[in-house]
């Protein structure tokens, strides 16, 4: 039986990505339009018709933008969020929090073949989500909008076959932008986003021999690349003395997959 990730679209414009499994995916967050959606996720070999579930991470328009579209073409489909989450993206999008179904953080959840379990992240939002999603003993973890290095994060990385977490920005690149100063602050703040040097710092330390791949995600365009945000991740396990394990950037504009083979 064969596991596959995609990711639709990893940036500040749109945010999801999808497990599929024995004909049931499941789609963590949606932050592109109806249509955007249903787009991407034929582009990246993702039949719309099989995703049965949708956690969102948190109500940040670049991860919830979806919602209200995919409801009405997806009715068989179930969202899951926090409470407070629920509560945010019902308001905007003039939806019932009936609509959701709404988890408690740590404690694991059904989900068609997967068991997911939610675990909290420092974000400038109520309630932000990482995620460990597993399944006939694999496990993929994701968190991308992070504030803080936490061990807390870390500790739930080291469960995990697959990763994708965010390497935002370089801090160099960050400070010599346009953005305006608060917006840095916001950034480089507890509640904000990782640089590239705190989420590899993250990696050297909890990366466990059974992490096969590393997607590393919400990579921004003006101060961040592909090549320094993979840079710092090499180099914080070479420091860790741990082998070099593959890693791939996400981009906000293609996709990417990956599979595996999973225990029938």
């Amino acid at each position: 039986m064969k596991l596959r990730f995609a990711s639709l679209g990893s940036g500040s414009g749109g945010n999801s990505y999808c497990l599929t499994l024995d004909g049931f995916t499941l789609m963590i967050d949606c932050g592109f339009s109806c249509r955007e959606m249903i787009k991407r996720c034929r582009a990246c070999g993702v039949d719309p018709r099989t995703v049965f579930a949708v956690v969102l991470t948190h109500s940040h328009d670049d991860h919830v933008r979806g919602v209200k579209g995919l409801r009405k073409i997806l009715p068989w489909a179930k969202f899951y969020a926090s409470d407070l989450t629920a509560e945010a993206v019902a308001a905007r999008m003039r939806l019932s929090e009936e609509d959701f179904f709404v988890f408690e953080k740590g404690q694991p959840f059904e989900a068609g073949p997967f068991t997911v379990r939610a675990f909290p992240v420092p974000h400038d939002t109520p309630d932000c989500s990482g995620y460990v999603v597993e399944s006939h003993g694999f496990a993929y973890f994701h968190a991308t909008d992070v504030g803080q290095p936490l061990d807390s994060i870390g500790e739930n990385l080291a469960l995990a076959d697959l990763a994708t977490l965010e390497f935002n920005h370089d801090e160099t690149l960050l400070a010599t932008s346009r953005r305006t100063r608060k917006l840095k602050r916001r950034i480089r703040g507890p509640s904000g986003h990782l640089s590239n040097s705190e989420a590899a710092s993250i990696v050297g330390k909890f990366a466990s021999p059974r992490l096969k791949k590393v997607f590393l995600g919400h990579i921004s365009r003006e101060c961040n690349s592909p090549h320094l945000a993979e840079e710092e991740f090499r180099r914080a396990l070479e420091e860790a003395g741990k082998p070099q394990i593959p890693c791939e950037c996400l981009s906000q504009t293609d996709g990417a997959a990956w599979e595996t083979e999973v225990w029938q």
